[in-house]
């Protein structure tokens, strides 16, 4: 990954967020109350599971400020995707909440979260393969009632690769590509927050690096990321804060620096 990242994201350039993203600004017609207490984006002591099966999560917390990288890590079956899927409201929460901007958005639909400003990538089925990379991005703008070309030349700055296929059917390019393509998509809804489930999944180290670099550009310009990835030591290394869960509980939580270099952690999850 790029140096270059690794220890300024300090940029306030939101141009690729929501105008006024993280800085209090709702969509027209919104009820919550800007700047509320505690992380801009929180699943608190959540505990729930699917329909009416048994509990997956156990009093789990997972959160991210503006500007951040969160990562979710932890061994497989551990819980993490179905953390982030409570997050975005893909399963019960029987306990606990879920805050975005002060605002308890726990009872709401994963399709009203998408209108409050949560923009979710899950890790598969994610893009409309027999559509254009053009067609999946303008499909990312439905609720928009902008112009939303600037933002699709934003995308296309972020991901150049994605201009020069721009008249491609999605399904015909590469893994990397078409997570560009659905990290794209999502960005198009302008949100106040990116969750993006296992990015890296299946794609080879050079890829992976390169979506790690513009996942770290994607945070300097102020939107917070909360990310489950499996490759747990890259993902622990450009994050701003990290999660371990075991069994559906927090394990360990620290920034990405301390979770590495912490020797419980190392020999547990990320083989000494």
């Amino acid at each position: 990954m790029s140096d270059a990242y690794q220890d300024d994201r300090g940029n306030n350039d939101r141009s690729i967020t929501r105008p006024g993203a993280g800085a209090g600004y709702h969509p027209k017609g919104g009820d919550a109350k800007p700047g509320g207490p505690g992380p801009f984006l929180i699943g608190d002591a959540m505990t729930g599971g699917y329909g009416k099966g048994p509990d997956i999560l156990h009093e789990c917390t997972i959160a991210v400020e503006k500007g951040e990288i969160a990562v979710i890590v932890g061994p497989n079956g551990a819980g993490k995707s179905t953390a982030m899927k409570a997050v975005f409201g893909m399963l019960d929460v029987r306990s606990g909440a879920v805050r975005l901007d002060g605002e308890d958005i726990t009872a709401l639909s994963p399709q009203d979260r998408v209108a409050k400003g949560m923009g979710f990538v899950p890790q598969v089925a994610n893009i409309f393969t027999s559509m254009t990379v053009e067609e999946n991005l303008e499909m990312g703008a439905f609720l928009r009632r902008d112009d939303f070309r600037p933002t699709m030349e934003q995308v296309y700055d972020l991901f150049p690769i994605l201009r020069e296929k721009r008249r491609q059917a999605a399904g015909e390019l590469s893994g990397g590509q078409r997570q560009q393509v659905a990290v794209g998509r999502a960005l198009m809804t302008q949100p106040k927050v990116l969750m993006l489930d296992e990015p890296t999944a299946g794609v080879s180290p050079i890829v992976m690096d390169e979506l790690f670099d513009r996942i770290i550009e994607i945070a300097r310009t102020g939107l917070p990321v909360l990310m489950v990835e499996q490759n747990a030591r890259q993902a622990l290394e450009i994050a701003d804060k990290a999660y371990v869960l075991v069994q559906g509980r927090n394990a360990h939580t620290g920034t990405g620096k301390d979770l590495l270099a912490d020797p419980e952690v190392r020999r547990s999850f990320l083989g000494g």
